[in-house]
């Protein structure tokens, strides 16, 4: 009799239990595998994955990262994920379910959004690459490569930029409508906003949560019905469905630090993700301030500006695309004019001190940081084609290239018509925002939310 341990995965569910076979299947054929699959299928129905192995492999497994790591090879495996509708922070946390490891020992440069098909590099501490390789087999529209180990964790704030194709279905305008339009993307750029990415789609957005944690209040946000009616912890997480999210991380920290520690409590929530929620705080000050400026002052650059020295000069020979804007902290300077007395109101009304943005808590002093007011997208490109069916894919991916598929024909005349475009963009600059100068849209998060057809890859 030999035992073996099945461990089926569902919605983020692990259930180990042991399933005894008796000789007659051990022989390896193809019927007696059905009757085996077909056994562990009437014991856990609407299953989705089933992994078995031996059980005399389960406390390898449990607990892979003992193993024997060699001297000579750098602690971090490098890869790179393919993904399609998964932010980073959804795929990181299937993958650490997977791997059995914590969240945080997986890290990256840079978050990409869910409506989109990405790629982008991370590392995972002390993971052979076959091991990552591995869940190629049972991974769904997620595929890892390109692996290397390398001495040193990926750091938000490293990456160098990021090239996007974007294509936007079924446009009403002209042609000469869309050229003019690109070269304008091209020649002058757009308003550098930082898009909802930055803030999250929740009811809650995260530069408010920040606000708390820099600010100390022993105030929760409101997180899901249940808290808004108990404030009891313990209920609201018994509520949410996928407890590994953030929201989850925050309840179980308030569980056993208290409400009135939301510093402690936050602190479960890993580094990169605490870090997410500080600048988005920034970030919501500058995109306000940058509009508030563009409101008074037009597109110039007006005396009380800040320029990024390149010798002097006079206010004239400068434009708008000289002129930055200051995420707030405590080394910069702010704008002289009107503008900067903004930034002091709306930190006040945040109960933030402008002059004080050191907190005690490394993680949570605000250093601030420039941010061009204008940026220009670089390798611009574009192309109108037409199609038919509107499930046609008019892109071709890279697991598509890799796997020499051919890529779509365009075609010269059609029923519809679609702007296909490329460009790169420097880090931390949204290509939501390029799209919405492109189309002429309002760059709110309240509309930015109501996008569902608009795909980047």
């Amino acid at each position: 009799m030999v035992i073996y341990e099945i461990i089926c995965v569902f919605e983020c569910v692990c259930i180990p239990v042991s399933l005894s076979l008796s000789p007659e299947v051990l022989e390896d054929t193809k019927e007696k595998r059905t009757l085996l699959l077909q056994a562990v299928k009437s014991l856990f129905p609407g299953r989705r994955f089933i992994v078995a192995y031996h059980a005399a492999e389960k406390k390898a497994l449990a607990a892979p990262r003992k193993h024997s790591w060699p001297k000579s090879r750098g602690n971090f495996c490098h890869c790179t994920p393919y993904k399609e509708n998964k932010d980073t922070m959804e795929a990181i946390n299937v993958l650490s379910k997977f791997l059995r490891i914590k969240p945080n020992l997986i890290s990256y440069m840079g978050t990409k959004d869910k409506r989109a098909i990405t790629v982008q590099r991370i590392a995972v501490q002390k993971i052979t690459a076959q091991r990552l390789f591995q869940l190629n087999t049972c991974l769904m529209n997620f595929k890892l490569g390109n692996f290397s180990y390398q001495k040193h964790p990926l750091k938000l704030g490293e990456l160098q930029g990021n090239h996007f194709t974007v294509v936007i279905r079924n446009i009403s305008g002209s042609n000469e409508q869309m050229e003019l339009a690109m070269v304008s993307l091209r020649e002058t750029g757009f308003i550098n906003y930082y898009g909802m990415q930055r803030f999250r789609t929740t009811a809650v957005p995260t530069y408010q949560v920040a606000s708390m944690c820099v600010a100390e209040m022993g105030y929760l946000v409101q997180c899901r019905e249940e808290w808004a009616r108990s404030q009891d912890p313990e209920a609201a997480l018994r509520k949410l469905q996928v407890k590994r999210c953030v929201e989850g991380q925050l309840l179980r920290g308030l569980s056993s630090y208290g409400k009135n520690n939301i510093i402690a409590a936050f602190a479960v929530i890993p580094r990169n993700n605490r870090l997410m929620y500080i600048h988005s705080y920034q970030s919501d000050v500058w995109n306000n301030l940058v509009s508030r400026c563009i409101e008074e002052f037009g597109l110039k650059a007006v005396p009380g500006d800040l320029i990024l020295r390149r010798g002097e000069a006079d206010v004239s020979d400068y434009s708008i695309r000289d002129v930055v804007m200051p995420l707030p902290g405590f080394d910069v300077i702010y704008p002289t004019h009107t503008i900067g007395d903004g930034y002091k109101e709306m930190m006040e009304a945040d109960n933030l001190d402008i002059n004080n943005m050191r907190h005690k808590i490394r993680d949570y002093s605000l250093s601030g940081a420039y941010r061009k007011i204008i940026t220009r997208p670089q390798e611009v490109s574009w192309e109108v084609i037409s199609y038919d069916d509107l499930k046609i894919p008019l892109v071709h991916t890279d697991v598509e290239k890799l796997e020499r598929k051919l890529p779509p024909v365009c075609r010269k005349e059609g029923k519809y018509r679609a702007l296909r475009m490329e460009f790169s963009l420097p880090p931390s600059c949204y290509a939501t925002m390029a799209i919405c100068e492109v189309l002429k849209m309002d760059t709110s998060i309240k509309n930015q939310m109501q996008l569902n057809t608009v795909w980047l890859h």
